[in-house]
This record gives structure tokens, sequence and C-alpha cells, in this order.
């Protein structure tokens, strides 16, 4: 990987020689600007605004725009004399715990590379350190012209810097939550914590980057001439008009997604004054298995009386037949 900046760690009285490299990489798709019309490109042209014309870059330099809109240049020899002790010093100035930092601080995160042969062993020295103390280092260093605020931690075997806002560059949040008076029930608070719960963690290696896949798609059929692939059509969201019923279709959703039956999705719990639910999909109570095995085993037991009864019945009709038929045979002889 390519160092962007060379200096060295001040660690007390202990100098590291080290090289900076990014520790990320954006893999964005960048686009650009066309003429419709024929696909020419469109470029920026650095013009001087007062002679109306391109300037190359050894013509520029910089300047500060005061508030009354007027000019001062600040001149690179200008800068040189500027009081910087960390032009070329990572400069650790403290040990915290990682708890002490706030995310909103965090900005660019760099690699320490120790360089060369001679930095191998105080570049041990401080990462076995970090290790050992659970802590991180502050740090100060100045970068693009610049001092800033930094945290040294360890990732794996390497050291790794975290470009840090200065405390006072950390908006305060007024303003931003609601000031609307909002009562929110345990029974609300269950079903957030069933929902987290059931999403529970997630591996972020298997996240990606599904819209820049898609782009990826889409440049690629272009470029060959073919119809670019279109995206199903996103699920129509309603209108949520019930707090707690929406968190129970959320439970539900999500558990089923994770392969867990959708009875297990439900959770309702009692409320005092009043009975409880029927279960829409659990066990049905003993007495009522009771009684349905019960008329179950009666239900044959009915079928075979009635069917006794209609064989009882008929013999009953086939002996009131011979005897009538005796009789009238005998009827018949004597007379």
């Amino acid at each position: 990987m390519r160092s962007i900046w060379n200096g060295a760690i001040s660690f007390g009285l202990v100098s590291i020689p080290i090289k900076l490299v990014n520790a990320t990489e954006s893999h964005a798709i960048a686009f650009r600007q066309i003429h419709t019309e024929d696909n020419g490109r469109i470029r920026y042209r650095k013009v001087c605004e007062l002679e109306d014309r391109e300037v190359s870059q050894a013509e520029i330099g910089k300047a500060y725009e005061d508030a009354d809109g007027s000019i001062i240049p600040i001149t690179d020899e200008d800068l040189s004399h500027l009081p910087i002790p960390t032009a070329r010093t990572i400069e650790i100035v403290a040990f915290v715990p990682g708890d002490r930092i706030d995310p909103l601080q965090m900005g660019a995160a760099y690699y320490l590379a120790a360089s060369g042969a001679p930095a191998a062993k105080p570049y041990t020295l401080l990462r076995e350190a970090l290790k050992r103390s659970n802590k991180v280092a502050i740090a100060k260093y100045a970068l693009r012209g610049r001092e800033r605020l930094g945290m040294l931690r360890v990732v794996g075997d390497a050291i790794a810097m975290h470009g840090l806002l200065w405390p006072d560059e950390v908006r305060a949040p007024e303003g931003v939550a609601p000031d609307t008076a909002v009562t929110i029930r345990d029974k609300e608070l269950d079903l957030a914590d069933a929902l987290m719960d059931t999403l529970g963690e997630v591996d972020l290696d298997d996240l990606h980057d599904e819209y820049r896949e898609a782009l990826e798609e889409v440049i690629a059929a272009k470029a060959s001439g073919e119809v670019p692939p279109e995206a199903p059509a996103p699920a129509a969201g309603g209108k949520v008009l019930d707090l707690m019923a929406a968190l129970e279709s959320s439970v539900r959703a999500a558990r089923e997604s994770r392969g867990a039956g959708p009875a297990e999705a439900e959770v309702r719990p009692l409320r005092q004054g009043r009975a409880a639910p029927k279960e829409t999909g659990g066990k049905k109570s003993t007495s009522t298995a009771k009684k349905t095995a019960a008329a179950k085993k009666a239900a044959p037991a009915r079928k075979s009386t009635s069917k006794a009864g209609e064989g009882t019945a008929k013999k009953a009709t086939a002996t009131t037949k011979k005897t009538a038929a005796k009789k009238t045979s005998s009827r018949k002889r004597s007379a």
C-alpha cells in the first residue's frame, strides 16, 4: 500500500519511524458530466474572473476571504513560520479508555506502518502496551496543512489511527429530539426488545453495497447494447396507525424470515383486569382436548349401535312376514 505521509510517533522519549497508509478505500462509482447531445465531456476550468482567462496550476495560490469580501493572500512562506511541532510527528499526549471517545468525533482511518528495521522494536512495544492496558492513545499530528487530533488503537498486529474532530467541532444536539411529551408503555418496550432479539446480530462481512452492484449491472448492460435490468418495485408501505400492531407485525416478519414459526411471533403480555387473549396458534387446553377425544370415541359407537338397530328391525320384519304367510295358508286349507 502506498504511504501518504512519512514521519514518526513520539512516545515519551521514544521515536518510532512510521508511514501513514490509508486504511479505507471508496468503491463508489464515479460519473462524468457530458453534453447530452453529443456525449462530449464537460470539464471544470480554472478561470481568473478579473482577466477572464484560464490559468495554470502554477499561477494559483491561497487566500483568505474576510467577512467584508476582501481577499487576504497567504503564501507558503507565511505558513512555514507557523509554530506546528507536529509537522512530521504524531505526538501522543495521553492514554485513555476507548469508551471515552465519542464516535461522533471519529473520522478517516489510517494504518501506521513501521518504517524500516529500527522501528520494529519500539513499534511492537507500543502495540503490546496498548493491548495490555486496554486503552487507546490520543495524539496530535499535522496533515494537509492543518494540525489534527487522532486516536491510536491496535488492529490485529498493526497500529491504526483514527482522525478525530476537535471537541469544539462536534455540535450539540439541541433541537434534534422531539419536544412533544410522549408516554412509552412497558408492553411497547417489551415488543421492541423482542424485535431486537429476533433481528439479533449480523456478521458485517456479509453486508454489501446492493446499489453499487445493481449500478454495475446497468453499466455493463448498456455497454453491451442490452436493455438494463429493472429493479423490482418496492413494497408499498401502509400507514402505521397502531404502534403495538406495527411492532407485533415486525416481530412476526423477522421471525418468519429466520425460519421460526409464525405462532412464536405473537408477544402479548396479559392485561390487568381483563381475560387472557385467546391463543391463535398455540395448543388447545387439556379439558377441550379431552372432550374432543371423547366425542371422537363416541362417534364410532353411535354408528355401530345404529347399524345393530337396523339389523334387528330387519329381522323383526322378516319374522312378521313369515307368521302372516303361515296363517294365510292354514286358512285356505281349512276352507
